[in-house]
């Protein structure tokens, strides 16, 4: 039996609904449904927008050579190993997450980790997980020049060579890759098991369900033939020439309306056992809408609170898994919607639909990004702050060590950093307050209504940092009625980030770093892992203030933990 199409519907105010009417009209009476399809770039800006739509045919692609994603998933399965080890970033990393912690460990398969932090802490965490001898390492990398990848392979290169032995190594490596770059030479060079190819006309984080998504879920044991069917509801139900029969058509026509009209923060709620797809998502929309000051705020793993904790520039996207709900989030969601907010509910029948909304939100953000008026296949900022990271990290190579700073403020063990501009906006609201709750109130209370306000956490991703950033981050939310973000480092910069740095400029930027308890040399490099964090979290940074952000940087020394409860205890202190 086929599965079902995964259902949608929507709840809108009656003035956005008539400008989401109005927009399908737009899309009706000029064909840009099959412009779309005809991957017609007038239908964005008439750029380079034609070239980076291979994803649209993907799924069918996929089925019809089924057999290289069957085969590996045999030859893992016959191998016997314990344990698959991912290493990207981003597009290449985000998907993957995505089917481990929603379908968990399959029989007779092995576990999958994913790596993509730079963090030297969470760098031995993953290591810790993992039987380097019994494991499979997959380096994906669509441009193959992506630094992290590259580090994180020779790092594990060097583990397996001193486990196994060097002529041994190359044999539990799997490249993922566009063809002809540094990565498939590098793979190649060191006799890799196998090489599994890209198409260099999908964009990463349109890359789900191409081999940098479909290889890693085959490695892990999901089943991919049944995944790809399913998918394929979607895709044939999204050719639809009308719009209003075109989930993902409609879905993109009201993202994209409702940002143009103030509601750009997307506010996704998942039941529990589909709940990372959030992240996912957040890749996909910031990175493709968020440029030239427009674009879409994704806001994730944000608790749902009450009424009166809400503005009126969110929109709300609940993802319901019907075999496995909350009751908890069906009833905060009927009163947000009988409250008046715009809802849109999509109801899962299985966790193997999740393939469907792969393809509807795919659309749905190419879609969005017409209707803003954006081209959603670059990603400009992105790319501003990856230079000035290889400037410091060259700088790094060359002397040493990095620039000196001069912290703004030195008060028990924490410091805080900004640029000119932002340290001058601040002294002048702290006046004779130049403490940590001082600067701190004074940041927070920049945000007005409308904006949103972003922790950017460069320090190891783990249960407890994420609870202790948790608590302040919804303590803001309520306090001031604003949306909130919170990412790590340097994860984010491949997703949210580039929404941060080009989308609009209503943000309102916490950044945190803090120094390595321990250290990690990169094989064949001067500088560590922990050298590497630091110079992406001051690209980041620079790139922030360079797109006149408010932004403070609170970096917490080497305990990380009481660093975090001391910014709690400040923040808490700021909102009274």
């Amino acid at each position: 039996m086929s599965a079902p199409l995964s259902t949608q519907t929507y709840s809108l105010p009656e003035d956005l609904q008539q400008a989401v009417n109005a927009t399908l009209e737009d899309w009706r009476t000029n064909n840009k449904v099959k412009k779309l399809w005809a991957k017609d770039a007038t239908l964005w800006t008439n750029a380079d927008e034609s070239h980076w739509l291979g994803w649209l045919d993907m799924t069918e692609t996929q089925l019809a050579t089924i057999a290289h994603l069957t085969g590996i998933a045999d030859e893992i399965k016959r191998e016997g190993f314990s344990h698959a080890l991912l290493l990207g970033m981003g597009g290449s990393s985000l998907c993957p997450e995505v089917m481990k912690l929603t379908f968990g460990k399959q029989a007779d398969f092995p576990d999958l980790y994913v790596l993509d932090s730079t963090d030297p802490a969470q760098i031995k965490t993953v290591e810790g997980k993992v039987d380097v001898a019994n494991c499979i390492f997959i380096v994906s990398s669509k441009s193959g020049s992506t630094l992290e990848p590259n580090i994180f392979k020779q790092y594990f290169f060097e583990r397996v060579k001193q486990t196994l032995g060097a002529d041994q190594a190359g044999s539990r490596f799997i490249a993922i890759t566009d063809p002809n770059s540094q990565m498939q030479r590098v793979a190649e060079g060191d006799n890799f098991r196998h090489i599994f190819f890209g198409l260099p006309s999908i964009g990463g984080r349109y890359s789900a369900l191409s081999d940098f998504g479909m290889v890693p879920a085959a490695v892990m044991g999901a089943d991919v033939p049944r995944f790809l069917a399913s998918t394929k509801r979607m895709v044939d139900a999204c050719k639809a020439d009308e719009p209003l029969d075109n989930p993902g058509v409609v879905l993109g026509a009201i993202l994209g309306t409702l940002a143009n009209h103030g509601r750009d923060k997307l506010t996704i709620i998942a039941s529990p056992a589909i709940a990372d797809l959030g992240a996912w998502l957040e890749q996909l929309l910031a990175e493709s809408t968020g440029k030239e000051g427009k674009g879409i705020i994704p806001v994730d793993r944000e608790h749902l609170g009450g009424l009166q904790d809400y503005g009126h520039d969110r929109v709300f996207a609940y993802l319901r898994l019907d075999s496995a709900p909350n009751e908890l989030q069906d009833t905060a969601i009927d009163a947000l919607e009988h409250a008046g907010h715009p809802v849109v509910r999509i109801a899962l029948a299985d966790v193997y639909d999740l393939g469907q909304e792969f393809f509807r939100w795919e659309i749905a953000t190419a879609v969005a990004g017409a209707v803003i008026g954006i081209n959603p296949f670059n990603q400009p900022d992105v790319e501003a702050s990856k230079i000035v990271t290889k400037e410091l990290t060259s700088a790094y190579e060359a002397t040493g060590a990095l620039p000196a700073e001069e912290a703004l403020l030195n008060e028990d063990g924490i410091k805080l950093f900004t640029d000119q501009k932002n340290a001058a906006r601040l002294k002048q609201a702290v006046g004779d307050d130049q403490t940590l709750f001082g600067y701190i109130k004074a940041h927070l209370d920049s945000a007005v209504a409308g904006d949103y306000i972003a922790f950017l956490a460069y320090v190891e991703m783990n249960d407890a940092h994420e609870a202790l950033m948790q608590t302040p981050r919804h303590q803001v939310r309520d306090n001031k009625r604003l949306a909130t973000c919170l990412g790590f480092g340097p994860r984010f910069l491949h997703s949210t980030g580039q929404a941060y740095k080009g989308g609009p400029n209503s943000g309102v930027f916490l950044q945190i770093t803090a120094d390595d308890a321990e250290d990690l040399p990169v094989p064949e490099q001067r500088y560590t892992f922990g050298i590497v964090k630091a110079a992406q979290a001051r690209g980041d940074f620079q790139v922030l203030a360079d797109r006149q952000r408010r932004a403070l940087r609170v970096h917490l020394g080497a305990d990380v933990s009481r660093g975090l409860e001391k910014l709690r205890a400040a923040i808490e202190q700021a909102l009274v």
